[in-house]
């Protein structure tokens, strides 16, 4: 039977590999987005060699242009580049299920006790392990994907490095990532590396399929219909890394329907941070409060369907496009702005987890819990993250409900 992916080299991996490390990756993996894509790169790029650097760079860039959760999207796409569309969709359900299910069990614990009181002192020592996690991932990844931090690779690569700071900074100001900043530095750096003969060309018509059309809503009073309706646009239309989508949720969730309140809302991103797998799970636990199991499950589906699809779909044409000089020059670029954009969301998401009440105060202990995990990621090669996160969950109840 021949596969609809053109395959250089025949894979040094089995689909049943590949499956068991995104079911691994999905119940261990720790951080949130910027986390989740460096665990990618060093699990099967560096040390596995399952992936070549072209293809994770290629994917990086396809998850970036399309709307939805970041890491997934990677996920799906690397599960394609040797298996195809079953590759894809074991990849993406190895993935998302274990945190899915995660996040369904503290939901139905959720009802039960009335609240997480306990959750607040977990997430305060696993939220301060977190950023040192992201923050070590994010400065592995763009030291990969653009130039050592020497003075050759700033001369060597200064409009990358410029598209990088641009996006970091933009990010860090607007606590944005529009789609359009990466596509405007892909064309930048495409037109001045390799331009193309045509512009108007077949990767202009790419790029305008993968725009996303205007946000409309529709009014229906079943609650399980609004759910679907809902959680599909913040599937397909609400570009960024994972932790882009919590603004949207916001204004649906609490404000247009009133499903849950502040406190409640709170909770449940407080639950995606410290479960493993992708951040854009909380939408099951948000579910199941709205609307019980029928909720979780409708509301994880109408999440990621939309980003396997618009993943898988130009999959094949991204990658016989990208072995164009101009594209991947374009995608160089893009690849910039993107980890960029990912090193100013460490920035935001620092900012809220060492400050206290979002004022200007820092929260030593937290800042404190960050700098430790760094070190030790970085001194003892053994230890997993998974077994910091613990560590740090047991030091912010003990803080916060015996010291602090």
């Amino acid at each position: 039977m021949i596969s609809f992916v053109e395959m250089e080299n025949k894979p040094i991996y089995t689909l049943r590999q590949l499956v068991l490390y995104f079911l691994k990756l999905g119940y261990s993996g720790f951080g949130g987005p910027v986390a989740l894509v460096g665990y990618m790169h060093r699990d099967l790029v560096e040390e596995k060699k399952w992936i070549s650097e072209d293809d994770y760079k290629e994917g990086m860039a396809l998850a970036q242009l399309s709307p939805g959760p970041l890491a997934a999207q990677l996920g799906i796409y690397l599960g394609f580049v040797h298996y195809g569309f079953l590759g894809a969709t074991l990849a993406g359900i190895a993935f998302v299920l274990p945190s899915f299910f995660m996040v369904l069990a503290i939901g139905i614990a959720y009802k039960i006790y009335g609240g997480l009181p306990w959750m607040q002192a977990i997430f305060y020592g696993v939220g301060a392990a977190v950023i040192g996690i992201i923050c070590l991932s994010a400065y592995k990844l763009t030291i990969k994907s653009i130039s050592k931090l020497n003075v050759d690779g700033f001369k060597s690569k200064w409009i990358l490095w410029l598209f990088y700071f641009f996006a970091g900074a933009f990010t860090v100001i607007t606590k944005s990532e529009p789609v359009t900043l990466f596509i405007a530095a892909g064309l930048v750096y495409m037109v001045i590396k390799a331009p193309p003969k045509f512009l108007k060309s077949s990767a202009a018509s790419f790029l305008l399929f993968l725009s996303a059309p205007t946000i409309i809503w529709v009014e229906n009073q079943d609650r399980l219909w609004d759910i679907a309706w809902f959680f599909t646009k913040a599937g397909a239309f609400v570009f960024g890394s994972g932790l882009a989508i919590v603004p949207f949720l916001h204004g649906g969730v609490v404000t247009q329907f009133g499903w849950l309140n502040e406190k409640e809302f709170l909770d449940a991103v407080a639950v995606a941070m410290i479960t493993p797998g992708p951040v854009v799970i909380t939408v099951g636990f948000i579910g199941y409060l709205t609307a019980g199991v029928t909720g979780a499950c409708i509301a994880a589906l109408a999440t990621f369907l939309p980003c396997y699809l618009l993943t898988v779909i130009p999959a094949p044409y991204f990658k016989k496009i990208a072995k164009n000089t101009s594209i991947k020059a374009f995608v160089d670029g893009i690849t910039a702005a993107v980890i960029g954009a990912l090193a100013g969301a460490v920035i935001v998401i620092a900012i809220n987890t060492f400050t206290q009440n979002h004022s200007v105060i820092l929260d030593i202990p937290s800042v404190i819990i960050a700098v430790v995990t760094v070190v030790a990621l970085l001194k003892i090669k053994k230890i997993q993250e998974p077994v910091l996160i613990l560590i740090a969950a047991v030091i912010g109840v003990v803080l916060k409900l015996f010291i602090l």
